[in-house]
């Protein structure tokens, strides 16, 4: 073999990068702690894109590892000591997203901030879920409710109730995008993607429901 023959063949010890798709886009998360658990974070270059429920280190990872599949792309590291600090000028559009929406949900938890305005990245959602999804996010504002049937007849389908209440069981962006707030005719609080009694905190939080005493 030739020195040049060496030269072009891969070295076993080295490890082969990992092809991006066609269509990679930079994303970043991190996992923020808050009174209904770790909640993780993801966020493009064009906004917010996921919020997971109880974020320990397995559904993290699960989560991690599916959004690097639908995003083509590993994550781009955010420093651990300040990832709720202001991105620096340089870091990409993503990791300032990311600071944002954990700011923004520090402030919401804390019970300052009443309407989130984070740009938000809704490619994980498509039809007639992302139809519901953005009626929802813009006209049912903090400490207010709206029906399942009611929510369908907003957006020109109203023998569509239960296909809202499979919308709200997709949605990629629970909290900022509130589900929570979609609630039973009959009086009941419906059902919640991330579990009642996180619904029952985040709709007492917002004035919905009574503080609970315990």
């Amino acid at each position: 073999m030739t020195i040049a023959e060496r030269q072009t063949q891969p070295d076993p010890r080295e490890r082969p990068e990992r092809p991006e798709a066609p269509d990679a886009r930079a994303w970043a998360w991190a996992v923020l702690a808050t009174p209904i658990g770790p909640l993780l974070l993801a966020a493009t270059d064009e906004g917010l894109a996921q919020v997971v429920f109880h974020a320990e280190e397995k559904t993290a990872a699960e989560a991690v590892a599916r959004l690097t599949r639908r995003l083509g792309a590993e994550p781009t590291p955010v420093p651990p000591e300040a990832p709720g600090t202001a991105a620096a000028p340089s870091a990409p559009r993503c990791a300032g997203h990311l600071a944002e929406a954990i700011r923004q949900m520090e402030s919401y938890f804390a019970g300052e901030t009443k309407a989130f305005t984070l740009s938000l990245d809704w490619s994980l959602i498509t039809g007639f879920n992302r139809r519901v999804l953005r009626e929802l996010a813009a006209h049912v504002p903090y400490g207010t409710v709206v029906g399942y049937q009611n929510l369908a007849d907003r957006v020109g389908e109203p023998g569509a109730a239960r296909a809202v209440g499979v919308a709200m069981g997709s949605n990629p962006l629970p909290v900022v995008v509130p589900c929570h707030r979609v609630v039973e005719s009959s009086g009941g609080i419906g059902g919640f993607g991330g579990g009642l009694e996180t619904k029952r905190i985040l709709l007492a939080l917002e004035g919905v429901l009574p503080q609970p005493l315990f």
